[in-house]
């Protein structure tokens, strides 16, 4: 007996280039740019054959201009350097860090002073700090208290940060935001 089996269609495999290069370029003509070229627009069999001239490779950088702009270039070598570029952007890239505080609108001197020791080290290593109040049950009668906290942590730790958001109420939580300062 035999057993028939279901076609299933294969799924498209992508171009693995991001460019166009050599004989998949479509357009008729294209502008040459490039080192030892002289720049100017040809017809895509003088351009390839420019290229293999050189034994390097036609890409094409601006497909979407009139007529496409093409470089003869090495283009392996130029995938590298974008990658390298691209890993170099990314590396410098800084990526925020955001670290919580969390009071009582009753939090006591100890408490505080641990908390503000806490704050001290997040901003010297660069985090933002969110600082808030958390009103639990009716404590939300206090909440005058509570901005009194954030303001007095906001004016001792002056010289380490700068208020990003004074504190503002949503719903049962008042949040400040505090950015460190920039070293100069």
């Amino acid at each position: 007996m035999a057993i028939r089996r279901r076609f299933r269609p294969q799924p498209r495999r992508e171009n693995k280039n991001p460019h166009n290069i050599n004989e998949n370029i479509t357009a008729p003509e294209v502008r040459l740019v490039g080192d030892n070229i002289e720049v100017g627009v040809y017809p895509i069999s003088q351009a390839i054959i420019k290229a293999n001239e050189l034994e390097l490779d036609l890409v094409e950088i601006s497909p979407k201009a009139n007529p496409p702009v093409c470089k003869i270039i090495d283009y392996k070598k130029f995938l590298y350097e974008q990658k390298k570029r691209d890993k170099a952007m990314k590396a410098k890239a800084t990526k925020v860090i955001v670290k919580e505080i969390r009071f009582g609108p009753q939090t006591d001197d100890h408490d505080y002073e641990f908390k503000k020791r806490h704050a001290e080290k997040f901003l010297k290593d660069g985090a933002k700090l969110k600082a808030y109040v958390f009103f639990k049950g009716r404590s939300i009668v206090y909440k005058d208290q509570g901005e009194i906290l954030l303001l007095r942590l906001a004016q001792e730790l002056e010289e380490l940060g700068k208020v990003e958001q004074m504190p503002r109420l949503e719903g049962k939580r008042m949040t400040m935001f505090i950015a460190p300062k920039t070293k100069k």
